[in-house]
């Protein structure tokens, strides 16, 4: 298959052989970061620009190391110290970096659509890594990724999304990757932070958290957005925690050889308890060793697949 894409801007847009092909990308890129040297010259003489002006820990260190193992020269802007700051637009920042000659820009921004906008104004190549409430594809690509790697297959399987549904972008996107690649997706949480219309993306809406987890080969645990809600939207963090919390309780509910994913960072004793945290069903930490490989897959592919012959 030959990658055509500019942009990687959300789920949606991608068609099954294309995620396909992300996957099949990744894996083999996997075994970089494997090595006692970890770093080809891929894309040696490539740069790449990470724009993130909303806070980010995994997401910008993943993108990051990924341009790196493949010897790209990558270069981190934080909203603190971008012209930004000054009063300079959106779009004058972005164009005054791509006069710059870099090849690709990675955005993360708090307003739904920034990096479609930026795609549409720029030349050179956009990856959306967060924009506001909107989507998180490079998340929901690991997501399934590290759902392949482990079961193998994502077609059938029974896959729920549990938490602050409203105010979640992993939730949009990954409704919107496991649906296209033939999960069925449902989604539980409290009445106040589950948005109406939420049936009209593919997903079933399931009141009941024991139901949700204990039907489920893939449960996807996610945070309470605190810093997107004017008001707090559950009584206390304790009553969320026994109403909708994966605790031990829980945990001895769901299937023999279900998997526990969370985008991080993880409220231990909130949303998931340690035991889901650490035990042997959590794929935490799989799905961050595979946001570098799937991150590097994007870089690569974006920037035009030219392979190099030390990369195998």
């Amino acid at each position: 298959m030959q990658w055509t894409k500019k942009d990687v801007l959300d789920i949606e847009s991608l068609s099954v052989d294309e995620i396909e092909f992300i996957f099949e990308t990744a894996f083999g890129l996997k075994e970089i970061s494997e090595r006692p040297i970890k770093k080809v010259p891929t894309l040696r003489g490539q740069t790449i620009v990470l724009l993130f002006l909303e806070p980010s820990t995994r997401t910008r260190v993943s993108f990051d190391i990924a341009a790196k193992r493949l010897s790209a020269d990558s270069i981190a802007i934080a909203a603190a110290s971008s012209s930004i700051v000054k009063g300079e637009t959106l779009i004058d920042t972005a164009k005054n970096l791509q006069a710059m000659k870099p090849d690709i820009l990675v955005l993360r921004h708090s307003s739904a659509g920034a990096p479609h906008l930026l795609a549409r104004n720029l030349d050179i190549s956009v990856i959306n890594a967060g924009d506001g409430m909107h989507a998180h594809p490079t998340q929901a690509l690991l997501d399934m990724m590290t759902v392949k790697e482990s079961k193998g297959r994502i077609d059938g399987l029974n896959v729920s999304i549990i938490g602050d549904i409203a105010h979640s972008r992993v939730a949009r996107s990954n409704i919107a990757g496991f649906t296209k690649m033939g999960a069925r997706v449902s989604v539980a949480g409290p009445p106040t932070m589950m948005p109406a219309g939420i049936e009209q993306l593919g997903a079933y809406v399931v009141p009941d958290m024991d139901a949700a987890v204990s039907e489920a080969d893939v449960i996807i645990l996610l945070r309470i957005q605190k810093e997107r809600q004017r008001r707090f939207l559950f009584p206390t963090e304790r009553e969320y925690a026994a109403s909708y919390g994966l605790n031990a309780a829980r945990l001895r509910r769901i299937k023999p050889d279900a998997l526990i994913l969370h985008p991080g960072p993880i409220n231990r004793g909130v949303e998931i308890a340690p035991e889901a945290a650490d035990g042997p069903h959590s794929v935490i930490l799989d799905q961050v060793t595979n946001g570098v490989a799937l991150r590097m897959a994007l870089f690569y592919l974006l920037a035009g697949g030219v392979r190099d012959a030390n990369v195998d």
